[in-house]
């Protein structure tokens, strides 16, 4: 499995992968929905505000990609990424292709100076991972959470630990700057 820390000219294929798997998992509505929001993110989104990772299969295939794109906080410096949406290949589901795929992509991070990465996802499957449940008191959300317990996150600054409480609200890209997807 080959890893790629950017999605350029990739960008048709990994929208196509991410509805395909969405839809087949959660209906062909989310399908779209999420379909339509990574190509909002990796052909709308500042490319400094978008980090884009993609696992490749041996035949050179996108099987897997993972978007992490910028939260900003008011009064706050510290750079913090959410992640989201990511997915792999059904067929290609329970190899371990996504936990690889998202260890590469915060370790790619780090090494780029982001201070907080953040998800809302499965606490089941993101703690794993090294996220922990996050209180909004410490990291706001841009958006009231549907599902507050999938709200998670993880210093990726210095040593791991407590991250330290983010000041200021927060706004996310424009991309996903609408309730539906919080």
């Amino acid at each position: 499995m080959l890893f790629a820390d950017t999605c350029v000219g990739r960008e048709e294929e990994i929208v196509a992968l991410l509805t395909r798997t969405f839809a087949a998992s959660d209906g062909p509505e989310e399908g779209v929905l999420i379909g339509t929001l990574a190509d909002n993110l990796l052909r709308r989104t500042d490319s400094k505000d978008l980090f884009a990772f993609a696992a490749h299969g041996d035949c050179g295939a996108v099987v897997g990609a993972a978007l992490f794109s910028r939260l900003t906080y008011a009064r706050d410096d510290r750079t913090v990424l959410v992640l989201g949406p990511v997915a792999v290949e059904t067929n290609a589901q329970g190899k371990g292709i996504g936990r690889a795929l998202i260890a590469h992509g915060l370790r790619a991070l780090a090494r780029a100076g982001v201070d907080v990465a953040v998800t809302y996802g499965d606490p089941a499957y993101y703690t794993q991972l090294g996220f922990a449940p996050m209180d909004q008191a410490i990291v706001p959300a841009p958006f009231a959470l549907s599902r507050p317990e999938g709200w998670l996150g993880l210093c990726l600054a210095g040593e791991a630990g407590e991250i330290a409480p983010l000041k200021g609200p927060c706004r996310c890209v424009t991309a996903l700057n609408d309730p539906a997807f919080w």
